[in-house]
């Protein structure tokens, strides 16, 4: 598949989620099995409002969000599916979070395919998630989704 960036609007496009809840800002790159992508972490984000006041700290949670909505993309891309399919968390392993991710920082994704099965009622997939901030790992995890018809 080689190298292609995906800018703000085409990943609008392809995830089915909205403002706020978007956690990259551009996909640098995606192959067969694997995609870097990042979010510039900004002091302006709603989630600093609660988490912490006075000691800034992005919530776990939305950078494991991050690294699933960064492999979803890689599966629509790979995989010819129905538009109406979305993609959901199954199961989240091993999540560790090696360190804070603050104001100022490029929080960068990595994904890998472990495991892709291409059905288009039920694709599936095993992912291996890395999230940097610079050459450090922030956080990791192993994720399964499953896609499932849309429901309008």
């Amino acid at each position: 598949m080689g190298e292609r960036v995906i800018d703000i609007e085409g990943i609008l496009k392809r995830l089915p989620h909205a403002f706020p809840f978007v956690m990259l800002d551009r996909v640098l790159e995606i192959g067969e099995k694997n995609i870097v992508a990042y979010k510039n972490v900004t002091y302006n984000e709603w989630f600093f409002q609660g988490h912490f006041p006075g000691h800034p700290v992005m919530p776990g949670v939305l950078i494991v969000e991050g690294l699933a909505q960064s492999g979803a993309i890689m599966l629509f891309e790979n995989m010819d599916l129905p538009e109406d399919i979305v993609m959901y968390f199954m199961t989240i392993d091993k999540v560790k979070f090696r360190k804070p991710v603050t104001p100022g920082d490029k929080l960068v994704y990595k994904v890998e395919a472990v495991h892709q099965v291409e059905d288009p009622i039920r694709p599936r997939a095993k992912f291996n998630g890395k999230a940097y901030v610079g050459e450090k790992v922030v956080a990791e995890a192993i994720m399964t989704a499953i896609g499932a018809k849309r429901e309008v």
